[in-house]
């Protein structure tokens, strides 16, 4: 499982015209489920989320985690994450998870985040989502479980 994620002052997600998340400072997380990824990834992956320290303490230092800063977080699938960059001009994705495997991750995921954290968001798996985000730094880190 793979997440880039990014510290932002604003986010939100559009579907169809219509903006169905939004948050304001915190994190935006994209989101790419493996093949091979089960509930181990998932749990590894939302510690990382919740926890790394990418938001500025008192003295200006990468020192708090999303619950200590008090921002939201806002999780949108990319299924391109997963995608194997490394020879040739086209992306390979034998490596991504079927539609069905990725979903149920992610959502999971979701379900997860949302029990141990009140400020989460959500895309929309699978949709043509229009994502926009206002990135706090520019602070952007690629996490891997």
């Amino acid at each position: 499982m793979k997440a880039l994620i990014q510290r932002v002052s604003h986010a939100s997600v559009t579907v169809e015209g219509e903006k169905i998340a939004a948050i304001g400072h915190g994190m935006l997380a994209l989101i790419g489920v493996e093949k091979e990824d089960g509930e181990a990834q998932v749990d590894k992956i939302l510690h990382k989320l919740l926890n790394y320290r990418i938001f500025s303490d008192e003295n200006g230092k990468m020192n708090l985690g999303l619950a200590k800063s008090e921002g939201e977080l806002l999780l949108v699938s990319q299924f391109t994450l997963v995608a194997d960059t490394s020879r040739g001009l086209r992306p390979g994705f034998s490596q991504g998870a079927t539609p069905e495997h990725g979903q149920r991750f992610f959502d999971l995921l979701f379900k997860k985040a949302r029990e141990q954290y009140p400020h989460v968001q959500s895309g929309q798996f699978g949709a043509d989502m229009k994502v926009e985000l206002l990135n706090d730094g520019p602070v952007t880190f690629m996490l891997e479980c």
